[in-house]
């Protein structure tokens, strides 16, 4: 990820292609099913959905609401609806996206469905990719041609000599060692159309090397840049350090929790909530690391231990995978872990009404009239069994069916 994909080229492509539009819809009537309308509502039954023009037009109980004579009916008898779920942390890194401008576009779509569709997901955040793949892929989806979520995209920063172990060591990176380098490269991302930074404020050199941290001064000045664009920033803390570079430099989101490391301090917690810290915490990917079964089970109790202290903090959990550097594409053992710490409302609302808030996606998140008809219809209820989350027959895209299972 060098500076020569950011060129001039590059910028007239993806202001042509920003996150959210999408091919038009035709009218669509889920029918017969359960809604939750909010993570926090009461279920809505024998229900109603008429969706036009990619929105809500109509949610209500049978009989209450008219369907029109020419819309596509789906029959959602015994199944339970909820708004569409976003995934805050992925990676369009796989060799399948390698120049997917030009690439045909069925491999795509097939890997966004093993990937992304399947598993509910309408909206989602790329931390770290080839941009020229990922704006390119962007504009294939939102055309239609791809079926696939909402895509929004995020720049890299890693601290100087802070090159990560499971990074290829010939792959060039964005690198910062004074806080002029940082804010260079924020402009560069702001620049070509990107819509957020990630910072790796703790980087992993590997095992028995030190992590290699970003010094706050460094990280608060790329902050200080997108925060003046409206656009948030995420960081890679990997320990304390990292957690407390963070706090000092004003990041909106923690990629991760950090693993093997204590509880968050009482004071880190206050600063959290002060500051509108939000977590993605990405526990199943350190349940699946290539450790011995004890370390990960290990890294598994202390980050479980930190989202749990974080989110009854009051701070915002958002649900997130890594996937795409992980291929561990099923979100299962990610809601069973989530559940140890959270209720299934609240491992609902990481996946719905929180990342829409947080993001200010006004209307996205809640199954209402006038929002995005973003949908996922789930052989389960969620409330019941967290597990049912996984159990996705439809994923509907602003009112487009985008996922259904065979």
């Amino acid at each position: 990820m060098t500076r020569h994909w950011l060129s001039a080229a590059l910028l007239s492509c993806v202001l042509a292609v920003s996150p959210g539009a999408v091919a038009e819809a035709q009218t669509l009537v889920l029918k017969g099913g359960s809604v939750y309308a909010s993570p926090d509502a009461m279920p809505i039954s024998d229900a109603v959905i008429v969706t036009s023009a990619g929105v809500i037009a109509a949610v209500g109980r049978e009989g209450e609401v008219q369907i029109p004579p020419d819309a596509r009916v789906i029959d959602c008898s015994g199944k339970t609806i909820v708004a569409g779920f976003w995934n805050s942390h992925v990676h369009f890194t796989e060799a399948v996206w390698k120049d997917a401008g030009s690439v045909p576009a069925a491999p795509l779509a097939e890997h966004m469905q093993a990937m992304l569709t399947r598993w509910g997901f309408t909206t989602v955040w790329d931390l770290g990719s080839d941009g020229r793949d990922t704006l390119a892929l962007r504009r294939r989806v939102n055309s239609g041609e791809v079926p696939g979520p909402d895509i929004y995209t995020a720049g890299s920063i890693f601290p100087r000599d802070g090159h990560p172990a499971y990074l290829p060591a010939e792959m060039k990176l964005p690198t910062a060692s004074t806080p002029e380098e940082a804010a260079q490269w924020a402009r560069t991302f702001n620049d070509v159309g990107l819509d957020g930074v990630k910072l790796f404020t703790g980087s992993f050199k590997g095992t028995g090397k030190p992590v290699v941290n970003m010094d706050p001064a460094i990280a608060k000045a790329a902050v200080d840049v997108a925060h003046a664009a409206g656009k948030p920033v995420f960081a890679h803390p990997q320990n304390m350090a990292g957690v407390d570079a963070v706090i000092a430099a004003g990041v909106d989101i923690m990629a991760h929790s950090a693993p093997g490391e204590p509880a968050y301090s009482p004071e880190r917690l206050a600063r959290f909530k002060q500051q509108g810290i939000a977590l993605v915490p990405t526990l199943s990917l350190f349940a699946k690391l290539p450790v011995a079964p004890e370390i990960a089970a290990r890294l598994v109790e202390t980050t479980v231990n930190q989202l749990k202290a974080f989110s009854d903090n009051g701070s915002p959990v958002l649900f997130g995978t890594d996937v795409g550097f992980t291929n561990q594409y099923d979100t299962t053992l990610e809601y069973e872990l989530m559940r140890r710490a959270l209720s299934e409302r609240q491992v609902l609302a990481s996946l719905t009404t929180n990342p829409a808030s947080y993001f200010k996606a006004a209307k996205k998140g809640r199954v209402e009239k006038e929002f995005d008809a973003d949908l996922v219809v789930l052989d389960g209820d969620p409330i019941a069994d967290v597990r049912n989350l996984a159990k996705v027959a439809y994923t509907i895209r602003a009112g487009r069916v985008i996922y259904q299972r065979p």
